[in-house]
């Protein structure tokens, strides 16, 4: 209990968080990034998935090496019933101008846990690796007015044929030559067309109820009817109780907080972000505790107002941001502690000399290694940066910070994109030991080398875990144009430093 270090006014006590913007995995940014080794093969991989399901998703993997003679591409559940069904996979084209960068489309059919199955064939023998991507519709599309309106026409026009061969078929079907109907077959012919227009009215009323049904279980099914919401209250002891609140018949039937399960090693990831300049960070590890609720020890932290950003993973391997604001005033609190950590910056401003180093707590640098081009949305790349020490020299006292070599947050400065990215890319790691463990053993051709795609290890532990080297690495892209901020974490001595910069997107 921390009462005596606290001076909260009463009407601060119990505050709730403002829902923003909704969101599944990432905050306005769908799309999955990865890089990591394949096998012997080292590849960036970008799924740029669909504003509808069904809808095609593009993928694209570039090898770092030209020796990479076929991509071959697949879907398929990443766990539940019918998780090793697949159908036969596509090939992917190689660009014509780039032998390493191959590209293709694969259907996705259904929402929820997939993963992108992608088999390599090279000159150092065949490997193949599964991308976790949370399949969710962005968006629902509506059928333009003058397609509608032709499609009604095209239904008139054949409502009154079948009507007219009905009533055709009664009345002329019998007679012979020459020969007119009788009254008698008149009146049969119209009792068929009015049974035949009954018919057809019943028909068309049932596939316009079902139409209308799929529409609404469509709509259940996008980001925004499915994206939690991070109840937040900030509790006399100064502590923070965060309660993540699905919506939508996945939230409300499947998924539950309890059976959240852990993400470098927590089960909440919590970023408190304050607004409107992006000035201050907190980068936080609520405890669960009874009935699903997180709770958190709040360090010192400045008043204001507070953009919350809650990672967590549900227990089939989907990431979820929750989201949502809090007003919060000067807390004392505790000094930070563990894998928590802090940054401070000065107010994000419209300026576009975008800064290409940090100054570091520590005395060091960190060092944005980026060309002189303009930052363009929707392109795939790494963001490198090195550490120096306050020498100048390199930094040889990097530590894995949660098993990562470094974590990295991308915030548009409106809130409307936030991604939470490390050196394997936006997946969960969660997820993709899911789809690691998912790969079947690869039997190699004769006088070639065996390149296990099972690892009883983390499936991005060689790649990030490399302590000796100063620099850290992170796939991303922004998904529009606009300023964003961008937080990169590093664990030195012990320490979690932060560098702080700009990006302006065009």
């Amino acid at each position: 209990m921390r009462d005596h270090r606290m001076r909260i006014p009463s009407f601060l006590m119990a505050l709730s968080l403002v829902v923003c913007t909704p969101a599944n995995a990432h905050v306005g940014s769908a799309d999955v990034f990865y890089e990591n080794d394949a096998g012997p093969y080292h590849v960036f991989v970008t799924v740029r998935m669909p504003k509808v399901i069904p809808g095609l998703a593009q993928v694209e993997i570039r090898s770092a090496s030209n020796d990479v003679h076929e991509v071959r591409l697949n879907i398929l559940r990443l766990s539940g019933f019918g998780y090793k069904l697949q159908a036969i996979p596509d090939l992917a084209q190689r660009s014509p101008q780039d032998q390493r960068f191959f590209f293709g489309s694969i259907w996705i059919m259904e929402t929820y846990d997939l993963q992108v199955r992608i088999q390599i064939d090279g000159a150092r023998g065949k490997t193949e690796l599964g991308v976790p991507i949370p399949a969710f519709a962005q968006s629902t599309l509506h059928m333009q007015k003058s397609l509608g309106a032709l499609l009604f026409g095209c239904m008139i026009f054949l409502a009154i044929g079948i009507v007219s061969v009905v009533g055709a078929s009664v009345r002329e079907a019998q007679l012979q030559p020459g020969e007119a109907p009788t009254a008698k077959g008149l009146r049969k012919a119209r009792i068929a067309m009015f049974g035949a227009s009954a018919l057809l009215l019943i028909v068309i009323s049932l596939g316009n109820a079902w139409w209308k049904v799929d529409a609404r279980n469509s709509q259940t099914q996008t980001w925004s009817s499915n994206s939690p919401n991070a109840l937040a209250t900030l509790r006399p002891d100064g502590r923070l109780l965060l309660r993540v609140q699905g919506q939508g018949d996945l939230w409300t039937t499947y998924i539950k907080p309890e059976n959240f399960i852990a993400d470098h090693g927590h089960l909440m990831h919590l970023f408190l972000i304050r607004l409107p300049y992006l000035d201050r960070m907190y980068h936080l590890h609520p405890a669960r505790i009874e009935g699903g609720s997180f709770l958190e020890n709040l360090p010192p932290v400045f008043a204001g107002k507070y953009q919350i950003f809650a990672d967590v993973v549900d227990d089939n391997g989907v990431p979820w941001t929750a989201v949502g604001q809090i007003d919060l005033p000067n807390v004392a609190g505790l000094p930070l502690s563990g894998d928590d950590s802090q940054a401070s910056e000065g107010p994000l401003t419209p300026t576009k000399d975008d800064a290409t180093w940090a100054q570091l707590p520590d005395g060091g640098r960190m060092i944005w290694e980026r060309d002189s081009s303009p930052l363009r949305a929707n392109v795939a790349m790494s963001f490198r940066f090195r550490i120096e020490d306050r020498n100048g020299r390199a930094a040889k006292d990097l530590e894995p910070y949660m098993g990562m070599a470094g974590h990295a947050a991308f915030v548009r400065s409106d809130c409307s994109v936030f991604a939470h990215v490390h050196p394997a890319g936006s997946v969960s790691m969660a997820a993709l030991q899911l789809a690691q463990a998912s790969l079947p053993p690869v039997s190699p051709r004769a006088n070639e080398p065996q390149w296990s795609n099972q690892s009883d290890s983390h499936p991005a532990m060689e790649m990030t875990m490399n302590a000796s080297s100063p620099e850290v690495s992170f796939p991303f892209g922004f998904p529009k144009a606009g300023l964003y901020r961008i937080f990169v974490q590093v664990k030195r001595s012990g320490h979690v430093q932060t560098g702080v910069f700009d990006a302006h997107v065009e």
